[in-house]
């Protein structure tokens, strides 16, 4: 079975509405990206990532080691349509997949730059 490095940073990060779907797969425990990415918020209801070349930041988040099966058949069909799966960078230069901004969803509405925060369990806090 092959598996794979995923990074969430919302609501399928443990305690979120959507962990459910990792059941399955392994915790490697916490992480944050390299600093090129913002973050936002859609509608208060879930976060996503947003690669950029300048202005970018470091966010944190979890990796689990999931099987194709995990991924295809429990959290891929979860995810909202704001979000596409995507290869990211963390912070220690190695790579991952992680669910990532559509560019054309950065200008719906209730989309907010929450980048500041630094993570999805810090914004929530401070609403």
């Amino acid at each position: 079975m092959t598996l794979l490095k995923m990074f969430v940073n919302g609501q399928a990060m443990s305690g979120g509405s959507l962990n459910h779907a990792l059941h399955g797969a392994r915790p490697l425990g916490p992480a944050r990206t390299a600093p090129a990415y913002r973050f936002f918020s859609v509608r208060d209801e879930f976060p996503g990532l947003h690669p950029v070349a300048d202005g970018g930041a470091a966010i944190v988040g979890e990796v689990y080691e999931v099987s194709y099966e995990v991924l295809r058949d429990r959290l891929l069909p979860e995810e909202p349509s704001e979000l596409e799966l995507g290869v990211i960078t963390l912070d220690d230069g190695s790579g991952s997949f992680s669910m990532r901004m559509r560019a054309s969803a950065l200008t719906a509405p209730g989309v907010v730059d929450i980048t500041a925060h630094g993570g999805w369990h810090a914004y929530l806090a401070a609403l």
